[in-house]
């Protein structure tokens, strides 16, 4: 047995200690919002953050977690309120929206970083993640916006 804290709740998980962190969010718990990308850490769909870190969760086992807290885009906010989930809905950023959950995630922790980032803070904190349908300037809006949007909170 493994214990877990994922999104502020303690949780016990029956899994081999080498499983990646996204298949036990995924099928262990349900949470189902973070998504299979590559399966390799390169395209970032799967990003969640440990500790409030990103990591690629596809390529963390479990036995890595330990007794860090990990937050995955359900513990964000249960009504979409954080300010990078309303800059999102407000520009309207995704297409397909596949790898939204883990552009949010990333995004979210480069403001936590860097509350007031440059064009170029943001190019480097969101180059592991890729969008196949090339959201990528509406992304870097959604940003500034959620940016100006936390500064007021």
């Amino acid at each position: 047995m493994t214990k877990l804290s994922v999104n502020g709740k303690s949780m016990d998980v029956d899994v081999d200690p080498e499983t990646p962190l996204l298949w036990v969010l995924r099928d262990t718990l349900g949470l189902t919002g973070t998504k299979f990308g590559c399966g390799m850490a390169l395209c970032g769909a799967c990003t969640v953050h440990l500790n409030g870190q990103p990591v690629r969760s596809c390529q963390t086992p479990i036995s890595a977690v330990g007794d860090q807290p990990v937050t995955t885009i359900e513990g964000l906010s249960a009504d979409h309120s954080h300010p990078v989930q309303q800059a999102w809905i407000e520009l309207d950023v995704p297409q397909c929206g596949y790898c939204q959950s883990g552009q949010i995630m990333s995004a979210t922790a480069l403001l936590t970083e860097k509350p007031r980032p440059t064009d170029a803070d943001i190019d480097a904190a969101m180059a592991g993640n890729i969008c196949r349908c090339g959201t990528y300037q509406r992304i870097r809006a959604a940003i500034r916006r959620a940016a100006e949007i936390q500064s007021k909170a």
